[in-house]
């Protein structure tokens, strides 16, 4: 019988336990290695990570950037803070955005920030957020690095010391309100070594929104619904991935992300073609994988659809094994922890 219910994805851990920093050196973070068929836990490092890789794997990653989206201001007329968390901008010069306090910033209500820069919340949009327009002095992309900053998850209570530690070295697409953090982990070094391997890598870009951690509120986890986010495959990446498919050679996604659009793109047979688009596909146990042959991962929130996901791929029972002998090892949890390889 799948696992369905909320509380099947609950599990203890100490609050000591939630990575607040990243490390200094970013492939010294600790790989717990999940064998699907051996049923097998190891314990490693990440920079050993091309010793469980084959010649011929090929590695898939995001490439998207985080943008500085958080931006703090007043509502206009009243001393009250608010906090509008941009996401995606629409064909007309609107933003779709998390805003906070919701209950305050209804339809009609402007925001004033810094540098004669006002937002107009103009109307509800869909799961509670809100479409934003801006009045500035030039366009909003253009001033939110000296405005906005960068929207870590709530859990992480300090600011990061500079902007790139929260970015993956790779990082390219600008546009995302979170990071790939399943990438924090690579360096050069590591790249080399897998270069060196034969292992192969490809990128997708998908921005990340809040589809990613939007809570759960529904005892019966199908009752669900993801926030849609926009993904982009170009042809380059769709061939390299179709022909590893071809061949026998296993696609390995770095990160749940990458997991999510491939599953989404992939036909049956586990091919597919350029294009860009906007996926909701909400993966738990039960899902039929297409086309993820591994998967590179960091530890997720108890009762998140990013546990969901690697339940479904990894086996639940494994899964809630790992993760109960991650915290008794004293792993670090969450965006700036430590990772997870399943194979």
């Amino acid at each position: 019988m799948e696992k369905c219910r909320l509380s099947d994805f609950e599990y203890h851990l100490p609050e000591e336990l939630i990575a607040q920093k990243p490390l200094e050196i970013r492939d010294r973070s600790r790989m717990l290695v999940l064998n699907r068929a051996e049923e097998s836990i190891e314990h490693s490092i990440f920079y050993q990570l091309p010793e469980y890789l084959q010649q011929g794997d090929l590695l898939v990653f995001n490439d998207t950037k985080v943008i500085p989206a958080r931006l703090i201001g007043r509502i206009a007329g009243k001393e009250a803070s608010a906090e509008i968390l941009l996401l995606h901008k629409q064909d007309n010069e609107k933003w779709t955005a998390m805003v906070k306090p919701g209950k305050k910033l209804k339809p009609g209500t402007r925001v004033v920030f810094d540098r004669g820069v006002e937002a107009l919340v103009e109307e509800y949009a869909q799961n509670e957020l809100r479409l934003i327009s801006f009045s500035a002095p030039r366009p909003i992309e253009e001033l939110l690095p000296e405005l906005g900053k960068v929207p870590l998850p709530p859990y992480i209570k300090r600011d990061v010391d500079y902007p790139e530690q929260y970015q993956t070295i790779y990082a390219e697409k600008e546009g995302s309100a979170a990071a790939p953090t399943a990438g924090f982990h690579f360096t050069d070094r590591v790249f080399r070594a897998l270069e060196e391997k034969g292992v192969e890598t490809t990128f997708i870009t998908l921005h990340i929104g809040p589809g990613t951690f939007q809570p759960v509120n529904t005892e019966d986890i199908r009752d669900h619904k993801m926030h849609a986010e926009f993904y982009r495959i170009d042809g380059e990446t769709a061939e390299t991935i179709n022909k590893a498919r071809r061949e026998g050679r296993r696609v390995i996604a770095v990160g749940t992300t990458v997991c999510r659009v491939l599953e989404t793109v992939a036909a049956e047979d586990g091919l597919l073609n350029e294009q860009e688009g906007w996926t909701d596909l909400y993966i738990y146990p039960g899902f039929t994988f297409r086309l993820v042959g591994a998967m590179m991962t960091n530890f997720h929130l108890p009762r998140s659809t990013l546990l969901m996901l690697i339940s479904a791929f990894g086996g639940y029972e494994a899964v809630i094994k790992a993760y109960r002998e991650a915290v008794e090892k004293k792993y670090r949890f969450y965006s700036f922890g430590d990772c997870m390889l399943i194979i």
